[in-house]
């Protein structure tokens, strides 16, 4: 079965950074796209970025835009957010997710992993 797991979140400082990993098995990735997302207390999930395993053509949000950058290693089916400059506003659980095209809707997104919680202090 599908499977994603998520590492890398932890504390960081305002206008620190951190690479969060998605490792996938159990499908083959190449005609997908996979994206993180990450919900707040309180808020709604949101769409953060999304990268297309076979082209490597990405989607972010505009709130992270300059910031983040999601990448992928195919031999290792392993897609990467590097988070610079991060803000108290980017506190969250961030998950990733696999879907079928380079999407932003959470719905369109099948598989999801556990989450890796990123907090951020002011």
């Amino acid at each position: 079965q599908v499977q994603l797991v998520e590492s890398g979140g932890g504390l960081v400082q305002a206008g620190g950074s951190l690479r969060l990993s998605c490792a996938a098995s159990g499908r083959t990735f190449s005609s997908y796209a996979m994206g993180w997302f990450r919900l707040a207390p309180g808020k709604e999930r949101d769409f953060v970025a999304a990268i297309s395993w076979k082209s490597g053509s990405t989607k972010y949000a505009d709130s992270v835009k300059g910031r983040f950058t999601i990448s992928r290693d195919n031999a290792k089916n392993t897609v990467y957010l590097q988070m610079n400059s991060l803000k108290s506003e980017d506190t969250a659980l961030y998950y990733c997710a696999s879907a079928a095209g380079l999407v932003s809707d959470y719905a369109r997104y099948d598989y999801w992993g556990q989450g890796t919680q990123v907090t951020v202090s002011s």
